[in-house]
């Protein structure tokens, strides 16, 4: 859908949104779910940036403790089971290995942290942590035979680009304009309003007004208050994260919770079935967040900091994929970029008699809800809006699964949907939830789906994903929409790219 189809000729909203992020997305959903008149801009695609370059968990944060972050923590863990219960097709419970290494910090120490974990963040349906010991648990056989005991607790993970896009394909149902491949050029104010020249990359301008501006950029925050005259008084600290996928290292649905000797922590966790996704670094970041890569010494470090803890060591040349991305943490002035907080800050830009801007610094992608109910309880009443949160209880779109049971949903899918793999039925269930069947439909076998463009990619699901989820191109699909990029190979993307051109 294009943009001029999106907005209906509209060009006066109360609310615009700059940054197709988590949180950027989230308060878009948020606010058109309280009926705003909302219009989103995003001048790459949805997760383009620092959402989808995430480690994929939805998660407390056990090491914030050690930082005295108890409200980061407490919110974050609230959140594990409100997100699971919202999207239970691309959120999933996950068990962590935490073992206990000599010279490393202490088992009373961990113990206790993860005591307070089970207990502050109003666990309902997750498993606590229990204690492991060699020869008595499986998820200790990977493991150096050094390491006697570990701690198993729970968190979740989740697909964090698809949890970007849901809540904008929500957004949108709820009336909200979502203009993927436009940026917001210049803004000034006049009295009560914002006055915006909004431009594409293929040369299309228009101008908007809107009531109210919320500045969601992440890495670009400061650019955004520049482009439209307005100084900041928060600054950010860029953090660059880094990940490496490598082939399945072990056995198990469990992921391990590693300490580095610099005190980092680095996470193993199962990945797309077949891989292990190994991550993050904490590295600071100073150059154009739109070129971050993955370091020589960053992939050494993880590989050295894994092979420190498993039997089966990791080489560089076993990675088939990496990614990076810039963290836009507030500075709250830490001397370590792996202390900085992960909490959020608001800045308020709000005159007497002048249109508000708020701008975010900061957050992660485990509080994206409750900064975005955040954000607009700080935003609305100066606008005289009265409203009242929804989202807590509301499921994203594919998320209304019985029970949150995904294994039996598949199953019941691949029953009814008998001529697909059920590896590709599996896959599409936990990506697409109940909404499996406005792709597949009334088909009753697989060439019904169209040609297949790439593996188990069939040319219906890609016309779902160009008209439904704003699938541009061939990265889009691969990396975002899917992670079939690892398992495709040459030419994939290229007839990707035709096909999409061509339906246009």
């Amino acid at each position: 859908m294009s943009l001029e189809e999106q907005m209906s000729g509209r060009e006066a909203y109360d609310l615009v949104v700059v940054g197709g992020g988590v949180n950027g997305v989230g308060i878009a959903r948020d606010a058109a779910g309280r009926g705003l008149r909302v219009l989103l801009l995003e001048g790459r695609d949805l997760a383009g940036a620092t959402s989808s370059a995430s480690s994929k968990l939805i998660h407390g944060g056990l090491r914030y403790l050690e930082h005295s972050e108890f409200r980061l923590v407490r919110e974050s863990l609230k959140e594990r089971e409100v997100l699971w219960a919202a999207a239970p097709h691309i959120v999933h419970p996950l068990r962590f290995v935490l073992p206990v290494r000599a010279g490393m910090r202490p088992a009373w120490m961990l113990r206790t942290g993860l005591f307070l974990y089970d207990h502050i963040g109003e666990r309902r349906r997750l498993a606590p942590t229990r204690t492991l010991r060699r020869g008595r648990a499986g998820a200790l056989v990977p493991l150096r035979d050094s390491i006697r005991i570990a701690f198993e607790y729970s968190d979740c993970a989740v697909d964090d680009a698809r949890l970007v896009v849901l809540n904008a394909v929500d957004a949108r149902e709820r009336g909200a304009s979502i203009a993927v491949g436009w940026n917001l050029a210049a803004g000034r104010r006049e009295s009560l309003l914002w006055h915006l020249e909004i431009h594409s990359p293929r040369g299309e301008r228009r101008s908007i007004q809107a009531r109210a501006l919320i500045n969601a950029a992440g890495p670009w925050v400061q650019s955004v208050l520049s482009s439209v005259g307005v100084p900041w008084h928060r600054t950010l600290r860029l953090v660059k994260g880094s990940h490496i996928v490598v082939p399945r290292l072990y056995a198990g649905a469990h992921a391990y919770t590693l300490q580095g000797s610099d005190g980092r922590v680095i996470f193993a966790i199962p990945y797309a079935d077949e891989f292990t996704l190994i991550g993050t670094t904490d590295v600071p970041y100073e150059t154009d967040p739109a070129q971050v890569a993955v370091s020589g010494q960053e992939i050494d470090y993880l590989c050295r900091v894994v092979g420190e803890y498993l039997r089966q060591p990791i080489l560089p040349q076993q990675i088939v994929w990496t990614y990076a991305g810039v963290r836009p943490l507030y500075d709250d002035g830490g001397v370590d970029a792996s202390t900085v907080t992960r909490d959020y800050v608001f800045d308020l830009d709000a005159p007497e008699g002048a249109a508000p801007i708020l701008s975010v610094f900061g957050g992660k992608l485990t509080t994206y809800r409750r900064l975005a109910e955040h954000a607009l309880a700080e935003l609305l009443p100066r606008m005289g809006v009265a409203s009242h949160p929804w989202t807590r209880a509301a499921v994203l779109p594919g998320g209304d699964i019985p029970d949150l049971d995904i294994e039996a949903f598949t199953a019941a899918q691949a029953a009814r949907y008998a001529f697909l793999a059920p590896r590709l039925v599996r896959r599409m269930c936990r990506a697409y939830g109940t909404r499996i069947e406005r792709i597949i439909g009334t088909a009753r076998r697989i060439t019904e789906l169209g040609d297949e463009i790439g593996p188990g990619l069939h040319e219906a699901e890609l016309e779902y994903l160009r008209a439904e989820e704003w699938a541009r191109c061939a990265e889009d699909v691969l990396w975002r929409r899917s992670k079939l990029g690892l398992e495709s190979g040459p030419g994939v993307a290229g007839r990707i790219n035709r096909w999409l051109a061509a339906a246009r």
